[in-house]
């Protein structure tokens, strides 16, 4: 997953939820089921999509390994409607559902019809219908979409929305296997998180062959067109965006060379991009075999093509290799932006320019790093590596800190260690031991221990201030500076008012120097409206089609109280759903006193719109939340 802007304290509300929850798995506070005694191996599905009603209709197959001896099954669900269970032989079976926990939602307890015992298999099917306010399911009418002809459905499972699409065990320490059969009204097409198979007027089926978390359970459903990329991936989406996003993605078959040469072959067969209608809340979501990616990516000069290239190293750190919980979070995405910028500088024949610009992308991650650790405060718990996620919804503990602080521990081990020349050989080790698992963070650390046992560097590493202490790492890696120290020599001359700011001085700068500049302006700078309209005009920022330009240009305008811009600032806000951007200018724009009133008033009428993320994160920043 990109980068999801969520830097805020967890509320009381939540962490109040922990006492109506009920007895939590041992294995993951964010779950009711208890995989330890019997184990989801395979599921088979059938739904239909129902857009009238916005629900799709489904019944769900559930093949368990039992693992101690049992005579109930505990799942999760959310607001799912249960029309029946029954076994393989068609024995009707009683279950009882728990008090429904906003988020979280409900612990589905089903009576098995016998006492099961450790060995034994067990097959359940479950018959039921999703509720419209799915937490996992954005529904668009054919106005919000692209093309705006046809309704349109896709799913976010990631944490822990499974539940509200399927009765499942909705931990990633349970990895299983499904086929599925989707049932859509004519002319629509459906896409899973699987190998897509027989289209048979409107019945699609899918088989996913690899096992994969409940967070990765991906379904859409829409008018869409596609391109091919390669021999193994197509890019989808509405008939408006498939050939510039055909352009734009028609590197992907690169890219996953790239990436074999240091995590190994791709086991998933296929890798295909589906550009989502602009209310997706992240960057890109890593869905096997079909990666979710948002239209923001989509520029023109492939300048945003690093937000592929870090959903194809999911495939390996997040996809196959999977952590237990959530409380670990930092080992799928640290590792992932590690990997992303290995790749990326690969990519690049001159070595020296290659480490340049490597070192130029860690540096505006360790900015970040620093902004999000402002915002949380230092001494934050959800600033550490692993977390504590008791009472701690997983959606409030997302932020930039596991990806940037967890890259910058993995890029300080490589450079203690040797550099790529031998880190490389770790990361090959770590790929082959943890492949197919789900894991923790201890398991991560005593393969470390192992694979350098012979190395006198182990005892320089401070484990726990790396892992569990708040706020900054204890050592920032020396990063070559070149390429940030031409921006802040910029900066310098644009704070000065007595310099004439002309197109001359950003010209040879690359694009994201471009975002580092307006990121140096948004955090340091304190420029007036003249000096601002003239940056806007000279250095043709106004005209800019980057979505990482626009959102940093128009939240420097805000903080400047520039109210010529508004307009389009809500333009913007109204445009998209995407949380890196929405996020820090609703909060602006909420701090912004006279403002205030028309940013809450904007949401209202917008809310509607958005994904149940977006809106719910949104409501916390402008405090009206219940």
């Amino acid at each position: 997953m990109y980068f999801v802007y969520a830097v805020h304290k967890a509320s009381s509300v939540l962490q109040g939820h922990t006492k109506c929850m009920g007895a939590l798995s041992p294995l993951d506070p964010s779950s009711y089921s208890r995989p330890e005694l019997a184990i989801i191996r395979h599921i088979s599905l059938s739904l239909s999509v129902d857009f009238d009603n916005q629900v799709l209709n489904g019944e769900a197959t559930l093949n368990l390994d039992v693992l101690a001896d049992i005579a109930d099954l505990p799942l999760d669900i959310s607001n799912l409607k249960i029309h029946s269970i029954d076994t393989e032989a068609g024995t009707q079976l009683q279950y009882k559902l728990g008090e429904h926990v906003p988020n979280y939602g409900a612990n589905l307890i089903v009576s098995l019809p016998k006492q099961f015992t450790r060995g034994e298999k067990l097959k359940i099917r479950i018959k039921y219908t999703t509720d419209p306010t799915a937490s996992a399911l954005t529904w668009l009418k054919a106005p919000q979409t692209l093309d705006k002809k046809y309704p349109y459905v896709f799913s976010q499972s990631s944490p822990i929305h499974a539940r509200s699409i399927l009765p499942c065990q909705d931990t990633p320490a349970v990895k299983f296997t499904y086929d599925a059969e989707v049932t859509a009204p004519d002319g629509f097409t459906v896409l899973m998180s699987a190998l897509r198979g027989e289209v048979s007027h409107n019945k699609t089926k899918f088989n996913q062959p690899v096992p994969i978390p409940s967070n990765l359970f991906a379904i859409t459903v829409g008018a869409l067109d596609h391109r091919p990329l390669g021999p193994r991936s197509n890019v989808w989406s509405e008939n408006g965006d498939v050939v510039r996003s055909a352009i734009e993605f028609e590197d992907t078959e690169k890219f996953l060379r790239a990436a074999e040469k240091i995590c190994g072959p791709y086991n998933w067969t296929q890798y295909d991009l589906l550009v989502l209608p602009p209310s997706f809340p992240h960057g890109a979501m890593e869905n096997p075999c079909l990666t979710f990616v948002s239209p923001t990516i989509v520029v023109g000069d492939k300048s945003l093509a690093s937000v592929i290239i870090h959903e194809i190293m999911h495939s390996w750190t997040g996809n196959s290799l999977t952590i237990k919980n959530f409380e670990h979070f930092w080992l799928k995405e640290g590792f992932t932006v590690f990997l992303e910028r290995k790749v990326t500088a690969s990519l690049i024949e001159d070595p020296v320019e290659a480490k340049r610009k490597r070192d130029f992308r860690s540096l505006l991650g360790l900015e970040q790093l620093i902004e999000g650790v402002e915002t949380l405060g230092a001494t934050n718990p959800l600033t550490k590596l692993v977390l504590n996620l008791d009472g701690v919804h997983p959606d409030e503990a997302f932020s930039i800190i596991p990806y940037e602080k967890g890259s910058l521990f993995l890029r300080y081990l490589e450079d203690l260690f040797g550099g790529p020349e031998v880190f490389d050989g770790y990361i090959r080790s770590y790929v082959n031991k943890f492949s197919s698992k789900s894991f923790g963070t201890e398991e991560f650390k005593a393969h470390f221990l192992h694979y350098f046992k012979d190395s006198d560097k182990l005892n320089q590493i401070d484990w726990d201030a790396w892992l569990h202490g708040c706020g900054m790492p204890p050592v920032i890696p020396d990063y070559d500076k070149t390429m940030t120290e031409e921006v802040t020599a910029l900066v310098g001359r644009i704070v000065n008012i007595n310099v004439t700011l002309s197109y001359n001085d950003v010209e040879k700068l690359d694009v994201h120097q471009m975002i580092h500049l307006l990121q140096q302006l948004v955090v340091n700078a304190q420029l007036s409206l003249d000096r601002l309209n003239s940056l806007g005009k000279e250095y043709r920022i106004i005209v800019s089609k980057n979505s990482e330009i626009l959102y940093r240009w128009l939240r420097l305008n805000v903080i400047s109280r520039n109210d010529s811009i508004l307009d389009e600032v809500f333009s913007f806000l109204n445009s998209l759903g995407r949380l890196k951007y929405v996020r820090p200018l609703y909060r602006e724009l909420y701090s912004w006193e006279d403002v205030r009133a028309r940013a809450i008033e904007n949401f209202l009428e917008n809310e509607k719109y958005m994904s149940h993320l977006t809106a719910y994160n949104l409501r916390r920043d402008l405090h009206l939340s219940d």
